[in-house]
């Protein structure tokens, strides 16, 4: 890829490439945060400025690197404004903590990181089936990657176990 100034506007598959995310993420990002405004040209080709490219980063890092859910960050953004995430974007510091965002409680509000809620398995009584909810993106992505790796040591273990052992 051709090095370009900080201050160019960079196309929608620069920008993937750059994040390593699939362009489809990009505009399904768009359609969920009205902040992405990328200026659009002939062909309804999209030009993403270094505010969005920083915007993105700092979604990126919210719903991958800390494990906020889409709606958690549309809170963010709503509460703390684009300037917070584009800073988390530029390598700056984290959001505030919101009150109520789940990450002290231990009934964590969807908008609460993955990584803070409490594990079902530790209920004392069976949980019980809900109405199912849409997975973002990322959480589907993540998941599948998880389901694929226990599959894959399944296996191994069924091959271990199969396998004569020597002494």
């Amino acid at each position: 890829m051709v090095d370009k100034s900080p201050d160019a506007f960079r196309t929608i598959s620069e920008v993937a490439e750059d994040l390593d995310l699939p362009q489809h993420v990009l505009r399904f990002w768009e359609t969920r945060f009205p902040q992405i405004k990328p200026l659009k040209r002939g062909g309804n080709r999209r030009y993403y400025r270094p505010d969005d490219v920083a915007l993105i980063t700092g979604l990126k890092t919210l719903l991958y690197g800390q494990g906020y859910t889409i709606k958690g960050v549309q809170r963010i953004l709503k509460e703390q404004g684009a300037r917070a995430v584009q800073a988390v974007g530029r390598g700056g510091a984290m959001p505030a903590a919101l009150p109520g965002d789940g990450r002290d409680s231990p009934s964590a509000a969807p908008s609460a990181p993955l990584a803070s809620r409490p594990d079902p398995r530790q209920a004392a009584e069976p949980a019980r089936r809900t109405a199912a909810r849409p997975l973002s993106v990322d959480a589907g992505t993540v998941l599948r990657m998880a389901l694929s790796e226990l599959q894959g040591a399944r296996n191994d273990l069924a091959r271990a176990l199969a396998s004569p052992t020597e002494t």
